[in-house]
């Protein structure tokens, strides 16, 4: 065997050197090959991404900004007393996202177990729509419901934080306040008022407005003993309806204004059943012989008579072809008090009479009780007038018949007859006496101090006195003043003999009034404690009375210890009336016993 010398062994070492030297030098080229790669591969997916969001995902965008665009950040709405009626509140919105649900029957089946009332056909449309990226489900979820969405773990799910209107105070007030709409945008009340003037602010989150209240003139106590009340009176009456407001005769400030049925604010659907209608300001109703008080003003203040002319009205009294007749005739002439407190047809259309068609039109229109108005919540019907006015309709319309308009509209008309004058526009917002009385023109006077002062004694008398209709109006140590009227409604073929508006327009207390009330009872049906009667005396002028006893606290006005019904208001609400006018209030009980009242 041979033996290797060193010179073999030294080349071999020298060619082992050789070998390692060049693997040590291909390291660091390999790994900046692999670097390189990598980072292509990157790019490529990124750049995969980017087109992907510039077909697809860039549509998603656009959808869920503009349905989130539609919705609007709302001042809060409270009463004249800082009170909270309406609020914005954080609410969960359920959306889907059809490219991402994995199994469209899951989705239904799970949802359809928590929404038991989901349309499961437009659900899976909706759902088997893969070009959409968006879809509404449920909005306005609890925190509850959203959890329990949330935890059946169902991708293709989401939620967005909106916001949704919240009313603490439930379904008081409800006509008034309104509502809004998916998107909380006010549709209607006090509710669009905000939009329209007030002003709210659109949102693409759910950030609460930073707007001052809007403060209303309802008090919330007054507003809730009022509904109470006509609660009451529906039951007690057997009514289909009721409504009453209660105004400042000042200001017009409506301090109540309620009408049953009510309505939800949260819920809407309601209102779009006639039943639920606003009977104070959204319809118009012929309201009877309540409309006296205006004819018998008409004919005092354009100086036709005076409370102590004597008319004759013993007899019925025939106009075109109808035949007016008074329910409770006296057979005698009266005064023009005693036509009011007896509630005298044919002496009311005697004295439209005097007046005639153009001086009774220009009357009316002169208080404003011709032509549409509008409050905060909204426009309120026009009158329905007659087309041709004549005779025949100047005797009709003397007594409610043959003219119809909105309760709303007609008390504003008796406010100014009582306040010496001055007219009253409603309103359904606080005013600002200092701010406000500082710009506001003088309130235009419409007749005189004279008349108003004789309206009040009028009004006063047919509650006190002892052959008024609205002596169960009467409250001890308030005062009470009004008139009553009963009204047939219309129907096919003409009027409905047992169906009425039973109503009472009042005022408190009547030595200087500052509360005008109007009671309305729809509908009512004879009872055992109205002696089987719908007489507007038997029903509304009670329910006028509960109203008072209870809201008088709550507006700081105390029952006297004695009522002053011999003190007799004059044209400045001191006691310098006529002494004839007061005597003739004093009615001998002895003299007017064998006559029958309404």
């Amino acid at each position: 065997m041979q033996t290797p010398n060193a010179n073999d062994e030294a080349a071999a070492a020298i060619a082992f050197d050789t070998a390692m030297t060049g693997r040590r030098a291909s390291g660091p080229l390999r790994t900046l090959i692999a670097t390189l790669a990598m980072g292509l591969a990157f790019v490529a997916v990124g750049a995969q991404l980017v087109r992907l969001a510039i077909r697809g995902q860039g549509g998603m965008s656009v959808s869920i900004n503009e349905t989130v665009a539609q919705s609007f950040a709302r001042p809060d709405i409270v009463d004249r007393n800082g009170r909270l009626l309406a609020t914005d509140v954080e609410a969960y919105s359920l959306f889907a996202d059809p490219q991402r649900v994995i199994d469209r029957d899951e989705v239904i089946e799970k949802l359809g177990a928590v929404f038991t009332d989901i349309d499961r056909t437009a659900l899976r449309r909706d759902l088997s729509d893969r070009n959409r990226r968006f879809v509404w489900l449920r909005r306005g979820l609890s925190p509850r419901v959203a959890q329990q969405v949330h935890n059946l773990g169902l991708p293709g799910l989401d939620f967005r934080r909106e916001l949704r209107r919240a009313y603490p105070a439930g379904n008081i007030a409800g006509h008034t306040i309104g509502y809004v709409n998916i998107d909380n945008k006010g549709v209607a009340g006090i509710e669009r008022y905000v939009d329209e003037v007030v002003g709210v602010d659109a949102v693409h989150t759910a950030t609460i407005a930073d707007r001052p209240p809007v403060r209303l003139s309802i008090d919330v106590g007054v507003q809730h003993a009022v509904e109470a009340e006509l609660a009451d009176a529906i039951e007690r009456y057997k009514a289909k309806g009721a409504a009453a407001l209660v105004m400042d005769v000042n200001t017009g400030e409506l301090l109540a204004s309620a009408s049953l049925p009510t309505v939800d604010p949260a819920r809407p659907g309601t209102s779009l059943d006639t039943a639920f209608a606003d009977k104070i300001s959204s319809g118009t109703f012929e309201l009877g012989s309540v409309f006296k008080t205006l004819t018998v003003a008409m004919a005092l203040d354009q100086q036709l008579v005076t409370p102590d002319t004597v008319i004759d009205v013993g007899r019925e009294m025939k106009t075109g072809r109808f035949t007016i007749k008074d329910v409770h005739s006296t057979g005698r002439p009266l005064s023009v008090a005693e036509i009011f407190l007896r509630s005298s047809n044919v002496g009311s259309a005697k004295l439209a009479l005097q007046a005639g068609p153009k001086r009774q039109q220009e009357f009316l229109q002169h208080m404003s009780l011709l032509e549409g108005m509008k409050t905060e919540a909204g426009p309120v019907p026009p009158p329905q007038v007659p087309k041709r006015w004549g005779e025949v309709e100047t005797v009709t319309v003397s007594y409610g018949h043959g003219i119809a308009m909105a309760p709303l509209q007609f008390a504003g008309a008796v406010a100014t007859l009582i306040n010496g004058g001055r007219k009253v526009v409603p309103t359904l917002v606080k005013r600002n006496p200092g701010a406000d009385d500082a710009q506001a023109a003088p309130q235009q006077q419409l007749i005189s101090p004279a008349t108003s002062a004789a309206m009040r004694i009028l009004m006063r008398g047919n509650v006190s006195g002892p052959v008024g209709t609205g002596k169960r109006a009467n409250v001890p140590g308030y005062d009470v003043g009004g008139k009553t009227g009963t009204a047939e409604l219309p129907g096919p073929g003409g009027y409905r003999e047992k169906a009425v508006i039973s109503s009472f327009i009042g005022a408190f207390p009547m030595e200087a009034p500052q509360y005008v009330v109007f009671v309305l009872l729809f509908e009512p049906k004879g009872t055992a404690e109205t002696g089987g009667e719908i007489l507007a005396s038997r029903n509304a002028a009670p329910t006028m009375a509960r109203v008072v006893s209870r809201i008088g606290p709550l507006l700081g006005i105390l029952p006297k210890q004695s009522a002053s019904a011999d003190r007799v208001p004059g044209p400045s609400g001191q006691g310098n009336g006529s002494l004839a006018l007061r005597s003739r209030l004093a009615f001998d009980a002895a003299t007017v016993a064998k006559y029958e009242t309404r």
